[in-house]
């Protein structure tokens, strides 16, 4: 299993790979307009926080296809293993399908159902991203999607990988992993939820006093 975290705050990166078993970051237009930054300097400084071994993710802005494939060779010229995400509408599987010839790796985005999310595996995406929450939201059932999803990869595509976004609860998280798909990518408050629980804090704190009181100081 990969998991991601779906953020450019570089403090919450540093602080959060420290504790975390992370794969790499994912970002998005929204993302990288909150940080402030031009995107090619946000990208240099991300890879170089996360090192040669991680995986870093942008989208393209264009809506043809002919310019999606610019921006990802543009992207790839300054991180060269940067994994290109593409929206999965009929221009996007053009590019998809384009990139992937060339050896391009892309991800598949914006996937608000099973169907949807498996063409972009046929056009040769490595990860297709399906939107949980939104997908919820919209007054869908994105455990369903995803389960279908993952299944329809397992038989015909199983060489892409499920990258489940768009979280608001660990639940939901929890529910795609236990759908079956390989990867999801987190944002940070999430992550941190998964992480803090007051109720683990109070164990903790009954068990140092009942020790203290025992024998007067937190050593052996």
């Amino acid at each position: 299993m990969e998991l991601y975290l779906d953020t450019a705050n570089v403090d919450a990166i540093k602080r959060l790979a420290a504790i975390l078993p992370i794969k790499g970051v994912t970002t998005n237009p929204s993302i990288v307009a909150k940080s402030g930054k031009p995107i090619f300097e946000l990208l240099t400084e991300l890879q170089d926080l996360l090192g040669a071994d991680k995986v870093l993710f942008a989208q393209v802005l264009s809506s043809d296809a002919k310019a999606m494939i610019k921006e990802a060779e543009q992207l790839r010229k300054v991180v060269p293993n940067i994994v290109t995400k593409i929206p999965v509408n009929a221009e996007g599987l053009k590019a998809i399908k384009a990139l992937s010839e060339q050896g391009i790796a892309t991800l598949g985005t914006a996937v608000y159902g099973a169907g949807q999310g498996f063409l972009a595996a046929l056009a040769g995406a490595k990860y297709i991203a399906p939107y949980v929450n939104r997908i919820d939201a919209q007054g869908g059932n994105s455990k369903d999607t995803v389960q279908e999803l993952q299944k329809l990869l397992d038989l015909h595509c199983p060489e892409s990988i499920v990258l489940a976004a768009s979280f608001r609860t660990p639940r939901q998280a929890l529910d795609c992993l236990l759908a079956g798909c390989q990867g999801v990518t987190l944002p940070v408050d999430v992550a941190e939820l998964f992480i803090s629980d007051p109720a683990v804090d109070a164990a903790i704190a009954k068990f140092d006093q009942d020790w203290c009181k025992a024998f007067g100081a937190l050593t052996y």
